[in-house]
């Protein structure tokens, strides 16, 4: 099956974490291995977003580094005006439901992932994540081990 692959800031802040733990290093190994079979990998501005804010409050240079590296390596979808409408519907959709997925005062980076991965309008979206939760209901969505290249 050929799919696209979203990366969520959790399989991102494992493979660019310069501290190499057995799961960052499993992840970056799964990250080549769907690489190297020629799936089309992307990184999400969100995801982006979401673990550069945090590398820069630290002051985590290295990890900085590694996260532009990252970007240089996949392909970067920016944030466009049809996905942010399409989080809003999900994200108001959510709270009709009864169902949130994040605080009312939180921007719900989730949201925004599943809007930017319905915006590709291409036929299989996966999203790789480190905790499935409420993303799938949206949109998509696996853990990264479970996905296969």
């Amino acid at each position: 099956m050929s799919y696209v692959i979203l990366l969520d800031a959790g399989p991102v802040g494992l493979v660019t974490n310069p501290k190499r733990s057995s799961q960052s290093l499993a992840c970056a190994q799964w990250l080549q291995l769907v690489v190297g079979s020629g799936t089309r990998v992307i990184l999400p501005e969100i995801a982006d977003y979401e673990v550069r804010r945090e590398l820069l409050r630290a002051n985590k240079m290295k990890g900085i580094a590694n996260l532009d590296a990252l970007a240089d390596l996949l392909e970067y979808l920016p944030l466009t005006t049809t996905a942010m409408r399409q989080a809003a519907l999900f994200w108001a959709q959510a709270r009709q439901q009864g169902q949130p997925t994040a605080n009312d005062k939180t921007i719900d980076s989730d949201m925004i992932l599943a809007g930017q991965a319905i915006s590709l309008e291409v036929p299989s979206v996966v999203i790789a994540i480190t905790n499935v939760g409420h993303l799938a209901r949206f949109a998509s969505a696996a853990l990264w081990q479970d996905i296969q290249a």
